[in-house]
């Protein structure tokens, strides 16, 4: 009798098992199919509590879900890439003669203290800031390959803290750390980072080493790593950024600031995937911090 007792139990506590995994492995697909239906490719999905077959699939998803992010946002930039080059060539070519024939005319005797003299002095005025902002949009076209070393990680970023003492720094990163990168345009990335931060008024900035491996923290939301990569968690506590400013905020131009260009984050998105990393925005800040970015990058 209590033989057939402890086998119902068993059997009853299977079923509930069973039901209760499958509603679990639902609930893990409907995520998916809804990150992928909004072209969020950052998704990683726990692997515990899953069967062994069930963890080797859910791993290779979440893989694949980093691979597909890599190849999209290489994508993006090829394409404003191509699409510098064309409008750079095209804005110089129409700039260029107008400041130069604007400038000469302002020369003239017979324009000096005329009425003239502040609308071709506003023409030229025009055709400089274009010009300018055209040297700057072929900024985007114009990296040369990154020289990949071995770089310590820890001395680099001292030097960009050394760089900007008005901030309050806490660098949590081990001080043997060493990275496979170009040396200079990493420096020109985490500068980047922290002249924005500056700008945006913060007072404290943190990096925070975060290892594949290692359980990712909340705040780095869905981000993920390649498994030869590490990623920082570069946060300050300076203005946040509006909702509705995130998905443009890697879009080249794109600024809310009014002296602003918006080349330095598309522009350092850009450096990271040309060294095989990639920059991000934090889906939730780091505790003490108001905006955040994950910065990906390859290890030795």
């Amino acid at each position: 009798m209590w033989l057939y007792v402890i086998i119902g139990i068993i059997v009853v506590a299977l079923v509930v098992w069973f039901v209760r995994h499958q509603r679990r492995l639902r609930l893990r697909a409907h995520l998916m199919q809804e990150a992928i239906r909004n072209r969020d490719f950052t998704f990683r999905l726990p692997t515990d509590g899953l069967l062994p077959g069930e963890r080797a699939m859910q791993e290779t998803l979440n893989q694949l879900g980093e691979t597909i992010r890599q190849q999209v946002n290489q994508n993006e930039v090829e394409s404003w890439e191509r699409l510098t080059r064309v409008l750079t060539h095209e804005m110089m070519n129409a700039t260029a003669p107008i400041t130069s024939i604007s400038q000469s005319m302002l020369g003239h005797e017979d324009v000096k203290g005329t009425s003239l003299e502040p609308g071709i002095q506003a023409i030229y005025d025009t055709s400089r800031h274009l010009s300018d902002f055209v040297s700057n949009y072929r900024k985007m076209s114009e990296l040369e390959k990154p020289v990949m070393a071995d770089v310590t990680l820890r001395p680099l970023l001292d030097d960009v803290c050394k760089a900007y003492p008005e901030l309050t720094w806490e660098v949590n990163v081990a001080q043997d750390i060493v990275v496979r990168a170009d040396a200079g345009m990493l420096r020109q990335v985490l500068m980047n980072l922290a002249k924005n931060a500056a700008e945006a008024e913060a007072r404290k900035m943190v990096v925070v080493q975060e290892s594949w491996g290692q359980v990712p923290d909340p705040a780095l939301g869905h981000a993920t790593s390649p498994h030869d990569s590490l990623m920082l968690y570069i946060g300050n506590d300076g203005l946040p950024i509006p909702a509705e400013n995130r998905q443009s905020l890697f879009v080249p131009f794109f600024t809310t600031k009014r002296s602003g260009n918006g080349i330095g984050l598309s522009l350092s998105r850009r450096m990271m995937v040309q060294q095989g990393g990639m920059l991000d925005l934090a889906e939730k800040p780091f505790p003490g911090c108001r905006v955040g970015f994950i910065l990906t990058i390859l290890v030795k």
